[in-house]
């Protein structure tokens, strides 16, 4: 397809370049903002050449090209427009928080903080599915090197709030090497091991009437320690001379944010993380398995809404908490119960060029992103949507017959196989999710045949 053609076809649906206030891309699609929202013209929106769906969405208009063909028409609408990469991304980031309403800022910076860190904590799954799967080979370990997979499958988990810290103060303004600094405090061998004295294998320090220990496996706190940093920082400089301001506003920055994160902030927050997590725990874990069947029907609801990057604070805190992530099995099954029911709808088009978008749209699913299939498919009719959510249900429940969980996060569907190289058994029965749930989003469509030919084809 001819770039040309889409952005000429973009920009006469959006009111021409004139109305375009920014422009970024993601993973799938081309996100532009705009000056005047009702010079849009929707039908026209709804048909650029090459687009497999549009949306509106937290004052972003959305058109869904695909992995790699939208880097394309990225770069031919940057060029288009006159501006370099660098110079959007500068100024994207505000326009879109101002569109935002304040729950939807909170959930968006917990998103900007921990997404880059997805793929750390993803290389360490998959070590964790090697050492499982040579163990299950009966390859035999000397204690050298288990020692040495240890390393490999356990650092990025032991030193989490350093990278929260990290990312947190980089994304809050801050100097992140101050953030690293206070991250390793925070889980320094100084510290008893918060995971020892759960166990009772250490004792915490008391001090000033705290028990005081170490944050392996935290989360707010260090998201916490990274707006501290950032905002003491810039408010130390406001009266530290600058011929000061090398020496004194770091170890002000450093002294203060440490004694505000283990005296007084950090304690709350851990209780507050812990409660929070558990309650979510309980929800999904109802009896007879309702929890999985509604998590494995309605979780493509949150991709929807586009919060679905703030679940990974739940799945870190299962895995930090439990040491499995039940949310990745019922995430793949809820994509399963959608792909079914977008195959099966793909072969109900008529027309020969929509049966081929439709099937182009869903393919992605199968690695783990079902934005184009969702808006570019599914949600152009309620009975195929619908039939998605009950395979995803029915999906969710096979998950809790089986008890199945991962023991990593960020991958999902075929690359989620990898989370289980180290238990044939286990794999097996993610691969029986994965098929029940799209046979059965696949059949509930077909059972509406007649009545979503109309729908779709009219």
């Amino acid at each position: 397809m001819n770039e040309e053609q889409i952005i000429k076809d973009v920009l006469a649906a959006v009111g021409g370049p004139e109305n375009v206030k920014n422009y970024e891309h993601c993973a799938t699609r081309l996100r532009l903002i705009l000056k005047d929202d009702q010079r849009v013209d929707k039908e026209k929106a709804e048909s650029v050449s090459g687009s497999k769906g549009y949306f509106f969405h937290t004052g972003q208009h959305q058109f869904i090209f695909g992995t790699g063909k939208v880097n394309q028409v990225y770069a031919a609408f940057a060029k288009e427009m006159g501006l370099t990469e660098m110079e959007g991304q500068q100024t994207f980031k505000k326009d879109v928080y101002a569109n935002l309403s304040p729950t939807q800022k909170v959930i968006r910076t917990l998103s900007d903080v921990l997404v880059p860190l997805i793929p750390a904590l993803v290389t360490t799954g998959l070590l964790m599915g090697i050492r499982g799967l040579l163990v299950e080979l009966g390859v035999s370990f000397s204690a050298d090197w288990y020692a040495m997979f240890e390393m490999l499958t356990d650092t990025a988990f032991a030193f989490l709030p350093v990278l929260i810290a990290y990312s947190a103060t980089k994304k809050f303004g801050g100097n992140p090497i101050i953030g690293i600094v206070v991250g390793l405090m925070m889980v320094s061998p100084q510290l008893p091991n918060a995971w020892a004295v759960a166990s009772g294998d250490a004792s915490p320090l008391h001090l000033f009437g705290l028990s005081i220990s170490g944050y392996q496996g935290s989360i707010f706190p260090a998201i916490i320690v990274g707006w501290l940093v950032s905002t003491l920082e810039r408010w130390f400089r406001r009266f530290v001379p600058q011929i000061m301001d090398l020496i004194v506003t770091p170890f002000l920055t450093i002294v203060v944010t440490l004694v505000l994160v283990l005296f007084a902030l950090g304690p709350i927050l851990q209780v507050a993380e812990k409660a929070v997590i558990n309650s979510i725990v309980s929800v999904v874990q109802a009896p007879f398995g309702i929890g999985y069947i509604l998590y494995g029907g309605l979780q493509q609801l949150i991709v929807i809404t586009g919060l679905h990057h703030s679940l990974s604070i739940v799945e870190l805190g299962l895995l930090n908490t439990t040491g499995e992530n039940v949310l990745q099995v019922l995430g793949t099954a809820s994509m399963a119960g959608q792909f079914g029911a977008a195959i099966a709808a793909a072969f109900l088009y008529r027309d020969q060029i929509k049966r081929s978008n439709a099937i182009s749209a869903a393919i992605p699913t199968l690695f783990g992103i079902t934005e184009p299939l969702l808006f570019g498919v599914n949600l152009r009719s309620m009975r195929i949507f619908i039939s998605g959510v009950i395979g995803g249900a029915v999906g969710g429940f096979v998950t809790y017959l089986f008890q199945l969980a991962a023991t990593g996060m960020g991958i999902t569907f075929i690359p989620g196989l990898l989370l289980y190289t180290g238990d044939l058994s286990a794999m097996l029965k993610y691969i029986a999710v994965i098929i029940v749930a799209f046979a059965v989003g696949f059949v509930c469509v077909q059972v509406q045949r007649g009545r979503i030919i109309k729908e779709i084809n009219h």
